[in-house]
């Protein structure tokens, strides 16, 4: 059955963005963004919450600036055709390839784990995750920790009631100070 993974970038204090909504500071620098190019290849699907999805429309057309260096390039060449799920009340269409959520989380994904489809569904953006999460529906949560306190903003982790047990399954250190830890669900 695919996993489902919820990964994304944050400050030391939890934040995926600032109070100001800007996440300027979590801005890879070469060796994190080859990773997320080597993790996005493990991935069959990406679910995604209106505004990470507004934010990564830059790569649908990013292809067309020429200044990409060669990391870029392959990502945007890995990204545009992967499958998205767009859970949104206010967007009416969605581009590339990706399609509007038709059904609630749980319903999206119970579809996604039936279908016999290899790689595994992924989830971005804080709220969307934190539904799955409230619902049980996260086998492995990957986060990239930055060295910077911003203070506030919205948070990685749903700030619930909750209690769920991890096993850290794997963490590296990046020469920028950047860290990559992987934990999976005990069940």
């Amino acid at each position: 059955m695919r996993k489902v993974i919820y990964s994304m970038s944050m400050s030391l204090d939890g934040y995926i963005v600032g109070p100001d909504g800007s996440f300027d500071w979590g801005a890879p620098e070469e060796d994190v963004f080859r990773f997320w190019i080597d993790d996005i290849r493990t991935v069959g699907v990406h679910l995604l919450g209106r505004r990470l999805y507004e934010t990564m429309l830059y790569w649908e057309t990013a292809v067309q600036n020429q200044s990409l260096d060669d990391a870029e390039v392959e990502w945007t060449a890995l990204w545009n055709p992967l499958p998205k799920v767009v859970f949104s009340t206010t967007l009416s269409a969605v581009q590339g390839n990706a399609r509007l959520a038709s059904g609630g989380i749980a319903e999206e994904i119970e579809r996604l784990r039936a279908e016999p489809d290899e790689g595994d569904i992924a989830i971005g953006g804080a709220t969307l995750a934190a539904e799955a999460a409230a619902l049980g529906l996260i086998d492995e949560y990957q986060v990239m920790v930055y060295p910077v306190l911003v203070g506030g903003g919205i948070p990685f982790l749903p700030r619930g009631e909750r209690r769920v047990v991890l096993e850290l399954v794997e963490s590296r250190t990046f020469t920028s100070g950047v860290v990559y830890l992987r934990h999976r669900v005990v069940r």
